[in-house]
């Protein structure tokens, strides 16, 4: 019964993704002393968008028309990979760590792929900062679910989250140097400040938002709301892995749930708080999660307990 609970949470998941990022937005305009717009904002825009005709560019060919829907696969596909309360049926995807993280380089894959086939220079440049921080960001991402599977001596992310439930495991240093690198994979996989700007309009500024230059109507929609899933698939991993939450499937839930909540209210005072960042300089800022992944690791190694 809890599987089937889990399962039909992960599938309503889909649909509350962009909820979150418009919480995020309502959020961060009240700290700063804005209006801002409804939790509800992200939804009316892609609403618009699916209305709208698709508009391709003069000399587009396969991998423009074909990345819209590949990657709003690979975040459906990377959010069914993801337990919900460390519970999941068998979708016959399994729920491998490393499989989730080559989902996600696919879909990232995919994306560039469709900049450079359509040739414009702004999108190739949001394109080329994306790859650059990719080197370290999905350096830091296997680093950090590495962390994660030490405790359950395996990668299926189920037995990951049932490791990381209970007191016990904040005892342990490497529990809290992957918790601490985990909040530079979100702020990195979801393109906030102080690695990205989501809000900005400015084309020479833009890493995530950049090969999104050329798509419009339902296309865009599919890319927004896969990037509206691909946040939310690492708010879910850091409430599973390194959030505090018990074992039972009932307090896990509850606890998933305050997790996703303060993680929201988290990333709108990270970025009220903190400006974006040199694009030059976030690669050493990701290079100091890995560093400090690295440690834990190297305190599991060792055996070292608080």
């Amino acid at each position: 019964m809890t599987t089937t609970i889990a399962t039909a949470l992960q599938f309503f998941l889909l649909a509350l993704a962009p909820l979150f990022t418009g919480t995020i937005q309502a959020l961060k305009a009240r700290l700063q002393g804005r209006r801002g717009p409804s939790p509800l904002q992200p939804y009316l825009t892609l609403r618009r968008l699916w209305s709208k005709s698709t508009v391709a560019p003069n000399g587009a060919g396969i991998a423009y028309a074909l990345a819209p829907p590949l990657v709003a696969a690979c975040a459906l596909i990377a959010l069914l990979i993801v337990p919900v309360a460390g519970r999941a049926a068998n979708l016959g995807l399994g729920h491998d760590a490393l499989a989730l993280v080559g989902v996600l380089a696919l879909a990232r894959f995919a994306l560039a792929a469709s900049a450079w086939d359509t040739g414009n220079g702004f999108g190739l440049m949001g394109v080329a900062r994306d790859l650059m921080l990719t080197v370290f960001g999905e350096a830091l991402l296997v680093l950090t679910l590495l962390i994660g599977a030490l405790g359950a001596h395996g990668s299926d992310l189920r037995a990951m989250a049932l490791a990381a439930s209970g007191s016990r495991v904040w005892g342990q240093p490497w529990h809290w140097c992957g918790a601490a690198a985990f909040i530079l994979v979100v702020l990195t996989e979801s393109g906030r400040q102080p690695i990205d700007n989501p809000d900005t309009h400015l084309e020479l500024t833009m890493i995530h938002e950049g090969p999104l230059l050329e798509y419009a109507g339902r296309d865009l929609a599919l890319l927004q709301w896969s990037a509206h899933a691909r946040q939310l698939l690492v708010l879910s991993l850091g409430a599973q892995l390194f959030l505090p939450h018990p074992g039972g499937f009932g307090g896990a839930l509850v606890a998933f749930a305050i997790a996703l909540a303060a993680q929201c209210v988290g990333l709108a005072l990270i970025e009220t708080a903190q400006a974006k960042m040199r694009t030059l300089r976030v690669p050493a800022l990701l290079g100091l999660g890995a560093l400090v992944a690295l440690t834990g690791v190297g305190t599991f190694v060792a055996g070292v307990t608080l």
